[in-house]
């Protein structure tokens, strides 16, 4: 079985590649784990931040994002003790503020679903990339999205990040054709497979 070079040798990486990587994501937890997770990967590996993942979510009342929108400077100092997440404040308090303006988001567009799923008018990019060297670090689409957050007051989104996030909950398929997910990816954006 051929997969995404990037998710061989490790255990970890090849089940969240198998099970999850470019899976349409539509619940508005979910968006808000992964905003969570990809800020804090920033200058990081991926890797490292799925070992954390059960930490975030028990630090981050499951991400929950209208219980993390309460979060008030004792719980940010509580949070920088907690060895089981990337104890950085910067990160620490743009996943707070992220919380709060996902709740602005939700009541000008019903949901954070609606609103960036409308970046790419409702249906997944399906990408034919065959080498990991061209699958881009951002897009013109991350760029619009990313300005768009940043403008709304999100923190720790740039184009990168707001990239990879829109690879996690499959608004891009950036799975080599290659890969045996490609075709499974492709079939639940809507489209036919190769």
């Amino acid at each position: 079985m051929q997969r995404c070079p990037w998710a061989e040798g490790n255990d970890l990486m090849r089940r969240y590649h198998d099970t999850e990587w470019g899976v349409p994501v539509h619940e508005d937890t979910r968006h808000f784990e992964f905003l969570v997770l990809e800020s804090a990967q920033a200058g990081l590996s991926w890797l490292t931040i799925l070992k954390r993942r059960e930490a975030y979510r028990k630090a981050f009342a499951g991400f929950d994002f209208t219980v993390v929108a309460g979060y008030d400077a004792e719980k940010t100092e509580e949070l920088l003790q907690d060895t089981g997440i990337i104890r950085n404040r910067r990160k620490i308090e743009a996943a707070v503020n992220n919380a709060r303006r996902f709740l602005e988001i939700r009541e000008g567009f019903g949901s954070f679903d609606s609103y960036i799923w409308g970046f790419a008018d409702g249906r997944p990019l399906v990408n034919q990339c065959r080498r990991l060297d061209d699958i881009p670090a951002h897009t013109e689409l991350s760029d619009r999205v990313a300005e768009d957050l940043k403008r709304r007051g999100f923190q720790f989104v740039g184009s990168t990040i707001v990239y990879s996030h829109l690879q996690a909950v499959g608004i891009v398929n950036d799975h080599l054709v290659s890969c045996f997910r490609y075709p499974e990816i492709t079939r639940l954006a809507g489209g036919a497979p190769p």
